[in-house]
């Protein structure tokens, strides 16, 4: 019988999550710019790999390889009538390396933002929001996904309809909500900690909280101000390995393992339930993650 969520939680110490996709697959050869999601079908055996990496370094929780896989996203790439196919592939690749790991090991369904805006700021209509991440649910939940993990949000109207489509998909599936703070504490859209918390508070979300747009301890200081609106939830905390910098043609971002594992570590005093890592993150990172939880 599979782990769930409900009972990770129950066991009351902190869960690690995995790291970054993307990245990963870029250091195996996926071109800038491309879609990761082509790679379940491709390449199966190297997104594979990373997940396999992420289990090894201590993850509890990994996430597919479908950020992207929105109807809308895949589109611009001329693959929206391939959503369900690589969506689902991307649920079943990391079930298969969760399934052949230790007892525990969730698969979570990563679901990104549309990219596009809703009406009326933008050209997309809300219930075409709906349908789309209800495909995308829908596919994850085909193939083997434990839990429904809508991330990197920065409008509250799409979280809500990226939960109804997770709903409609699968009315009784976990359903884990994190927003994208920056510097400023605020998703781009303004939205803050506090009022992102007391409207996840009233959608009845198995956990919530903040990955990417900022390292840990700016995204420390996000977390407990969602504490301070709902000290019961379970709260989500993926920072990215520090600030981004642009050295040497490309991205960088600045924490080692060590360093990261040792600020991020410091996210359970802050209130943090589950801990995992975002842009600029590996498996060395979570690794070091790991074993600075197991000794605190």
């Amino acid at each position: 019988m599979k782990t769930t969520l409900v009972e990770l939680l129950a066991a009351g110490r902190c869960i690690v999550a995995d790291g970054a996709m993307g990245t990963e697959l870029q250091y195996a050869g996926l071109e800038p710019g491309a879609p990761p999601e082509l790679w379940n079908a491709s390449h199966p055996e190297r997104v594979r790999a990373v997940h396999l990496a992420y289990i090894r370094a201590g993850a509890q929780i990994v996430l597919t390889n479908s950020f992207g896989g929105n109807p809308a996203r895949l589109a611009l790439h001329e693959l929206e009538p391939r959503c369900e196919e690589l969506v689902a592939a991307a649920a079943r690749l990391a079930r298969v390396e969760a399934d052949a790991a230790r007892a525990g090991v969730l698969v979570a369904g990563s679901i990104g933002p549309t990219g596009q805006l809703l009406e009326p700021l933008g050209p997309l209509a809300l219930d075409e929001a709906v349908a789309g991440f209800r495909r995308q649910s829908a596919a994850l939940l085909d193939g083997g996904a434990d839990v429904l993990w809508i991330e990197t949000m920065s409008d509250l109207r799409e979280v809500q309809a990226a939960i109804e489509g997770a709903r409609q998909a699968g009315a009784n599936a976990a359903i884990v909500v994190t927003l994208s703070f920056d510097t400023r504490g605020r998703t781009i859209m303004g939205v803050s900690p506090a009022q992102a918390a007391a409207a996840l508070a009233d959608l009845g979300v198995a956990a919530m909280g903040g990955n990417c747009g900022v390292g840990p301890s700016e995204l420390g200081e996000a977390i407990e101000q969602m504490r301070g609106v709902v000290p019961r939830a379970a709260l989500v905390a993926k920072p990215n390995a520090g600030l981004p910098r642009w050295e040497a043609g490309k991205t960088q971002y600045a924490m080692s393992a060590d360093e990261f594992a040792s600020a991020a570590a410091g996210l359970v005093r802050s209130g943090a339930a589950i801990i995992g890592g975002c842009c600029g993150s590996t498996p060395a990172h979570i690794a070091a993650l790991a074993r600075a939880l197991a000794r605190s």
